[in-house]
């Protein structure tokens, strides 16, 4: 008969406690990997470390913040919407067009709101009722209003001189905190509710996890997958016109390639490509983490190029240490 000696049973505990310790770095890669690029660039950069860098990146963060909760609910249903840059570039276009029209700017950002959704809407009912992957519905969508930002201002920006819309989406401030990072924190809140608190919200993780079994069990696949739609162009509308806000006019190509950092986050913040897992706050932490990466690359002194290049990587690396989860 062999007894368990103290020793042992000291090993076992190590041993597990290890185990546990990996385990929850593992399943947290995102936030270990985001904590170790800002602590490197501390580091080498002392000045990285400060409320006024924060303030900056979340400013800068902010567009791609609210762009990634909408296109978080698509993605965990298993598909995908690379229109959210161009649906952008249409609605500042378009607020910036009513504006000059005369019309209210209490009205205004309601009907180019309502208009991403729209969108979202015709996306949603292209890939659910005529069965088209919604890679290409997307990629069609994205040429369609890219063209169309381009077309109907003869590729000319559109002004934009009223003070109060450029203070409320992005020039003002409450109580110290920047209007971007109170759109930020709001859209957030609604998302984060949505996807984690609301019926809508189960059915979604559960398009995702399996189409079929979900249609079985009684969820109305394709309804909700056009609501996640509708829910991603009206956050590209809402970023759009925040665009317009911080440059004063409707540019056709302000958004261009926004939907590839989009993307980035929401994977980075360990949603699945494939559907049925993933967080807002994840998604958020992934745009927050892309844009903490481009900043210290600039503070450092690097030319954009090799930004570009190191970004790339880490991002790869980042996503590739999620999938291992």
């Amino acid at each position: 008969m062999t007894m368990k000696t103290g020793s042992g049973s000291q090993d076992d505990r190590h041993s597990f406690g290890s185990a546990a310790i990996a385990r929850l770095l593992l399943d947290n890669i995102t936030y270990v990997v985001f904590a170790a690029v800002t602590v490197f660039f501390m580091a080498v950069a002392p000045n990285f470390a400060s409320f006024g860098t924060a303030e900056a990146i979340l400013r800068v963060t902010a567009l791609v913040s609210i762009m990634a909760v909408g296109m978080s609910f698509v993605i965990i249903c298993a598909e995908i919407d690379l229109s959210v840059g161009s649906v952008a570039s249409w609605s500042g276009m378009l607020v910036a067009m009513l504006l000059e029209a005369g019309v209210p700017v209490q009205v205004a950002p309601i009907i180019a709101l309502l208009g991403g959704g729209g969108i979202g809407l015709l996306t949603g009912l292209l890939v659910t009722k005529l069965h088209i992957p919604s890679f290409l519905v997307t990629l069609g969508m994205l040429s369609v209003f890219s063209g169309l930002s381009l077309t109907v201002t003869t590729t000319m920006p559109v002004p934009i001189i009223d003070a109060d819309f450029a203070d409320v989406l992005w020039n003002g401030d409450l109580i110290g905190v920047p209007a971007p990072i109170w759109w930020t924190l709001i859209t957030v809140l609604v998302g984060f509710y949505l996807l984690h608190y609301t019926v809508f919200g189960r059915r979604v993780f559960a398009v995702g996890g399996g189409v079929t079994a979900a249609r079985f069990s009684g969820i109305k696949t394709d309804q909700t997958k056009i609501w996640a739609f509708v829910l991603s162009g009206m956050t590209a509308s809402l970023a759009g016109m925040m665009l317009a806000a911080r440059s004063s006019a409707g540019n056709p190509s302000l958004g261009q390639g926004l939907e590839l950092d989009v993307i980035a986050a929401v994977i980075i913040g360990g949603t699945s490509l494939f559907g049925g897992y993933g967080s807002i706050l994840g998604a958020v932490v992934g745009a927050v983490f892309i844009g903490t990466l481009g900043f210290g690359l600039l503070v450092m002194g690097l030319s954009s190029s090799i930004q570009e290049v190191i970004k790339g990587i880490i991002i790869i690396a980042a996503v590739a240490l999620n999938r291992r989860r």
